[in-house]
């Protein structure tokens, strides 16, 4: 092994390895057991949420891959529709061209070369993870196959009369043209307008005040509902109100969703501009007016004066001719959630127009009785609460998109408009009997996730009855975040029940999302974004600045996050390897929603793979000449293997509850402490001893191997490069022929193992060594000197434990001596430890320069004195404590309890130094 862990030298090499000697494929013996990868935007590269979650599903396939189960883990990934179109038109924009200049075929073609020359970056980055991904099946949504699934289940639910054409409200992007989903619109609050206007009644008895933060939409309103109950307007319900500007008469409706506690309690109702508006709009019978086209500029519905006009420009002269009419009530400053598209930026406007549905409920009911009756389980389970609340108000799904890139619809018209939906258009044709009739197919595309929600089963080959959906429909588990349970699981469940006769898992595990070390979000915009890249492989400060500034849309921004930057990583980041990586993420794999990231424990547990590094070659060089005979087992022979057992059961049920924050805290608490920190010391002992006979010595040495060996197995799959390289040194002096250690058995858990009584006796004797260790730290004497101690209120079984495992208390606890005090003995002043109800006694006389010591402590006394003085004044200023942040406050209380502790101990042991001089 290299002297030092350099996880560059070891990973790309293991993982080229394992790929071209196919270890990723299906293959073992056991049950099928599959994943399904949630397919990353083929425009995208892999950011710390998709490395956190692929850290979980290759943790999950290795686990079952060494259990014997035939594994597969499907990689893919996903056209990502609005995404990918932008890309390529902002390098036609490059270039001096659009895509309206090249014409659709053209632009798709440019599409597929930008895709195969730039999708390969996520599989590279899935590769550095070391994810063991069965790339021999590797999808794309657009893939023939994939397509051909698409367009199976459009004209299937098509001919049941579960997909129809129709005018409805979507969200609507006026700069991309297309309708989006919920999940591609972002809301946040904003400062505006709430414009108080008066609508007067018909009758010419007055008027009814309404309030908008859109007036640009009230030249399509059709009424001014009122709550049903509302004592102020009861009497005007039924009448006919004069829409100012476009002078039309509107009626005065009731309806429940009105809340007469805010504002006037007048609502005025646009259907045609407003979802809820929308739903009111069809209760009562009421006209849709769109007054909007597709760019949001007022369209030809509008009067003469609005025509033409952007949807702001619209709005001033909108409120300007109110004022005029002397039918502007008021003006109030308004905080509201504005709607914006994720990709444009623009504020997405609710739009009337012809888009393509599913009817939704049909296919709804089955995948809620599906999880009611536990085919599938939600984890944690909290989440099913919030799965049934979607479900039970589901509403029909917008599936089309107006845009080039994606599943073009397989629907044409003829000059009639008549709508034939089929494979292709001469399929459409024979079925219909057409002739030669012009047909026209449907402009739109399908939105990118109706081919995802085919996913678990298109990916295997449906609809042809393919040995691979055989086998691994339906998969096990679905890995996810809980942002698009409805958009993505949901809809999985739909299909998969309905195209399948059975649910696509049975299983969804539901992971938070990370954040920074402060708990924010990560984005280009905060300057927080961490590439997992860098984190493995580090990067140079000049980089780091260059990928965080680069493309930022708020240029303004820029300085506060080259400041920040700098100062966190003034050196750039440093290589932790995708190991310490890895790791980091399973122990952070709470049942939390939010994970915060914390750079420092990503130190400490490259810290770990140190440890294990350098342990290992302590193995491996004290077991280099091993020789053939009997064996003796120590009782630390017996303990370190009772205590792995015991690891190895946790291990086993937190892999089973999905729990690999607490799987990986049992392997670090066993690994750093149990093996390295106390067994490789406690080996020493026989090992370097020369009262240890070969018996006992070869019993060390193969305990040490045989441990080592099966400790690798139970990380590797959260740690598969460091345990892979370090495997292959130990298997074959182990006795193993075997060419990789991701095919081996994963440890099983041995009752047979467990050894109480040893786990008694080593408990005593390392509660023995930190006694001691205890008072060399407390006294400050050097931890290589030799100590006297004195036993107090010693047992039978204490003079036994302590006579039977003298030569580790004296090799590793650098003890000098033993003695058991008679229950009449005086002792000497000496410092105390407690093992139970035993004392243990450092005599001190001979051992400390007592009057030095006493300086040094004093001197230690009055800094912290001093500091203690400092804290408790700032607390008693009233203007820190009544201007300062919260958490400032707290951290100086936390302070005042740091010293006054530490000042406790201090006088503590002075008083025990002072003893020493009476």
């Amino acid at each position: 092994m290299q002297k030092s862990y350099r996880p560059k030298d070891i990973e790309q090499r293991q993982y080229e390895r394992w790929e071209q000697s196919g270890y990723f494929a299906p293959g073992g013996e056991g049950e099928p057991y599959c994943i399904v990868v949630p397919p990353p935007n083929v425009t995208g590269s892999l950011h710390m949420g998709h490395a956190f979650q692929d850290t979980i599903m290759d943790a999950l396939i290795r686990y079952k891959r060494m259990q014997g189960h035939n594994t597969r883990w499907q990689p893919g990934m996903d056209h990502a529709g609005i995404a990918t179109q932008m890309v390529v038109e902002r390098l036609l924009a490059a270039e001096g061209t659009s895509r309206k200049e090249l014409g659709r075929d053209e632009f798709v073609r440019r599409v597929w070369e930008w895709k195969d020359e730039s999708g390969g970056q996520i599989a590279r980055q899935f590769r550095r993870m070391g994810a063991s991904l069965d790339w021999d099946v590797d999808c794309f949504t657009m893939d023939e196959n994939l397509s051909a699934a698409v367009s199976e289940v459009f004209v299937s639910l098509y001919r049941e009369g579960l997909i129809y054409r129709g005018k409805r409200l979507v969200n609507w992007d006026p700069v991309l043209h297309t309708a989006l989903s919920d999940l591609e619109v972002l809301s946040s609050e904003e400062r505006g307008h709430l414009w108080h206007f008066r609508y007067p009644l018909k009758s010419g008895d007055g008027y009814m005040v309404v309030a908008t933060t859109r007036p640009e939409t009230m030249l399509g309103d059709t009424a001014v509902a009122v709550h049903p109950d509302d004592e102020r307007y009861k009497h005007l319900v039924g009448q006919d109100l004069i829409l100012p500007l476009v002078d039309r008469p509107i009626p005065v409706i009731a309806d429940d969703y009105v809340d007469p506690e805010f504002g006037s309690g007048c609502v005025k109702i646009t259907p045609a501009h407003d979802f809820n508006d929308y739903e009111i709009g069809l209760r009562h019978g009421l006209e849709q007016i769109n007054v909007l086209d597709a760019n949001a500029a007022i369209n030809d519905n509008a009067p003469d004066a609005y025509r033409g006009l952007d949807r702001e420009v619209a709005r001033t002269k909108i409120v300007d001719d109110f004022k005029a009419l002397g039918l502007l009530e008021k003006i109030e400053d308004y905080e509201r959630k504005v709607p914006r598209g994720d990709r444009s930026g623009a504020i997405v406007e609710p739009y009337l127009t012809d888009q393509w549905y599913v009817k939704i409920k049909p296919l709804a009911e089955p995948a809620i009785e599906a999880v009611e009756s536990g085919r599938i389980r939600f984890v944690p389970e909290n989440w099913t609460k919030t799965y049934y609340e979607w479900m039970y108000n589901i509403q029909d799904w917008c599936i089309s998109r107006q845009l080039w890139w994606g599943h073009r619809i397989p629907a044409w018209y003829d000059d009639d408009g008549n709508i034939y939906v089929g494979f292709s258009e001469d399929a459409v044709r024979k079925e219909n009997a057409l002739g030669d009739i012009e047909l026209r197919q449907d402009e739109d595309v399908l939105d990118t996730w109706f081919s995802s929600a085919l996913w678990p089963f298109s990916t295997q080959g449906w609809p042809q009855d393919s040995k691979s959906l055989q086998t691994f429909y339906p998969g096990n588990v679905l890995v996810t975040g809980f942002d698009i349970i409805f958009f993505w699981v949901a809809r999985m469940i739909m299909m998969g029940l309905k195209f399948m006769g059975d649910v696509p898992f049975h299983e969804v595990y539901i992971h938070g999302l990370i954040r920074d070390q402060d708990g924010q979000k990560m984005s280009k915009s905060k300057g927080n974004v961490l590439d997992p890249i860098d984190l493995i492989d580090g990067v140079d400060l000049d980089t780091l600045l260059a990928k965080r500034t680069t493309g930022l849309m708020q240029e303004h921004l820029k300085p506060r996050i080259e400041k920040a930057t700098r100062k966190q990583f003034p050196d750039g980041i440093t290589e932790y390897g995708a190991d310490a990586l890895r790791f980091t993420f399973a122990a952070l794999a709470t049942t939390g929603r939010d994970i915060r990231f914390d750079l420092g424990r990503i130190e400490g547990y490259k810290n770990f793979c140190n440890k294990l590094w350098n342990a290992s070659k302590y193995v491996l060089m004290n077991t280099e000449r091993m020789s053939d005979g009997p064996v003796e087992l120590s009782s630390a022979d017996r303990w370190i293997r009772s205590r792995f057992t015991e690891t190895t059961r946790a291990v086993h049920q937190h892999f089973a509850n999905y729990r690999l924050d607490l799987a990986s805290q049992a392997m670090y608490e066993f690994t750093w402490h149990e093996f390295c920190d106390w067994y490789l010391e406690l080996s020493k002992a026989v090992l370097q001893s020369d009262n240890s006979n070969d018996a006992q010595k070869r019993a060390a040495q193969q305990t040490l191997l045989d441990t080592l060996e099966a400790l690798l197995r139970l990380m590797h799959p959260l740690i598969p490069f460091i345990t892979e390289e370090i495997w292959q040194e130990v298997a074959p002096r182990a006795g193993i022929d075997a060419e990789t250690i991701m095919l081996q058995p994963y440890p099983a858990h041995s009752p047979e193992q467990r050894d109480d009584a040893a786990e008694e006796e080593l408990n005593w004797v390392m509660e023995f060594m930190l006694g001691v260790r205890q008072i060399r730290g407390e006294m400050d004497i050097p931890p290589g000197r030799p100590l006297p101690v004195l036993l107090q209120n010693a047992t039978e079984r204490d003079r036994q434990l302590a006579e039977n495992h003298a030569p580790i208390l004296q090799r590793v606890g650098r003890v000098e001596s033993v003695t058991a005090l008679e229950q009449n003995d005086e002792p000497p002043p000496a410092a105390t430890a407690l093992v139970g109800e035993m004392r243990l006694l450092v005599p001190m006389k001979g051992l400390i320069d007592v009057d030095a010591e006493i300086a040094r402590l004093g001197k230690q006394r009055d800094r912290i004195g001093a500091d203690l003085a400092r804290s408790r004044g700032k607390l008693g200023n009233e203007k820190f404590v009544n201007n300062a942040p919260p958490e400032v406050v707290s951290q100086e209380n936390e302070r005042v309890a740091d010293f006054e502790r530490r000042l406790d101990q201090l006088d503590e042991q002075m008083q025990r130094l002072h003893a020493l001089n009476e």
